[in-house]
């Protein structure tokens, strides 16, 4: 089966191809930062009319690339949630809309799903079962897989996600969005130095994450020190630590709890290299093997949706009936692939 990925849960449209037999044979990905710099952040109408006119443009230059027809496509995945509403519409009506012309199977996948088997596109793939850190602009989870669809939430934010707290620590720090990457570039300059920002919830039992009060400690902070760069990278490289150190403290102990020894960092944090290698070096104190999907792949990405897609249509499972989006759907809502009743 050939699978057709749409991704449009906010302001990246990915689309790709996957094969069972030969893997990903193409994928493309249009980002809206462009679009969305000028106001500091997702502008949700925006993201959705741009959607609108990428999606099926995108879809032609996938198969060019792999040299298909649009009826060689034997299956189609969209995300259908969680994220922004219109933009979840555009991608799941397109992908209704040619099931129906293809007479193919439809499926909307899970988001994160998605990003938790974004790993299985190397080369050298995680075996089951492994823990998975879930790091993106709108979720914070750690998670035990046991297979594919067996998942249990070990731990997620009450409050801001990990992506939420670094754009908005970088628009504390006057840097111009996406402010993840800028933050992280700031805080290569800054030294250790008079800032050292809390840990949150890690002197505690408990796998859940808080970054409101972090957030908090940054606003303090930049309000009572000088604006020169040195300060600000000074204040960048406190607030990287902190939240590295956290996931660190946490991740170390559901490895304890689990006994896995395989972990999974993925989502558009997940690139960071501070958090990439210190969890790898607490993978190592706990005899795990850290795996991390390509740069490319830690972003949204068609790629992901069409694997997660994949593993699902050849159990048999479908969608059934009108399309229905899911802005919020919690992971452990999800089972084993199975057939639609």
């Amino acid at each position: 089966m050939i699978v057709l990925g749409i991704e449009t849960s906010c302001d990246e449209t990915g689309i790709a191809l996957y094969s069972g037999d030969r893997g990903l044979i193409a994928h493309r990905l249009h980002s809206q930062v462009a679009t969305h710099a000028t106001y500091g952040g997702v502008v949700p109408e925006l993201a959705s009319r741009d959607h609108v006119r990428r999606v099926l443009p995108l879809v032609q230059d996938c198969l060019a690339e792999a040299r298909l027809a649009a009826a060689d496509i034997g299956g189609i995945a969209y995300a259908r949630g969680p994220g922004l509403a219109g933009a979840l519409l555009v991608g799941g009506s397109v992908a209704q809309g040619l099931g129906w012309a293809l007479g193919c199977p439809v499926l909307g996948v899970h988001h994160m799903e998605a990003h938790l088997l974004a790993p299985m596109l190397e080369p050298d793939p995680p075996a089951f079962p492994f823990l998975a850190l879930l790091v993106s602009g709108g979720h914070t989870l750690l998670v035990e897989v046991a297979d594919i669809g067996r998942y249990r939430v070990l731990g997620e934010s009450l409050d801001d996600a990990a992506g939420e707290a670094f754009d908005k620590t970088a628009k504390l720090l006057g840097l111009p969005y996406p402010g993840g990457p800028q933050l992280e570039a700031l805080a290569r300059d800054g030294g250790p130095g008079p800032f050292r920002f809390p840990r949150p919830m890690t002197d505690r039992p408990g796998l859940d994450f808080s970054f409101s009060g972090l957030k908090t400690a940054v606003v303090n902070a930049v309000r009572q020190a000088n604006e020169d760069a040195a300060t600000r990278a000074a204040i960048a490289r406190a607030f990287q630590d902190a939240v590295v150190d956290t996931f660190a403290i946490k991740v170390r102990r559901a490895l304890e709890q689990t006994g896995v020894r395989h972990l999974v960092v993925a989502g558009g944090v997940g690139a960071n290299q501070a958090l990439r290698d210190r969890l790898r070096q607490v993978a190592e104190e706990q005899g795990a093997v850290m795996a991390c999907p390509r740069l490319a792949f830690c972003t949204d990405n068609g790629a992901m949706i069409a694997y997660a897609g994949y593993c699902r249509l050849v159990a048999g499972q479908r969608d059934v009936g009108s399309l229905d989006i899911r802005p919020r759907w919690p992971m452990d809502e999800l089972r084993v692939p199975a057939p639609a009743d």
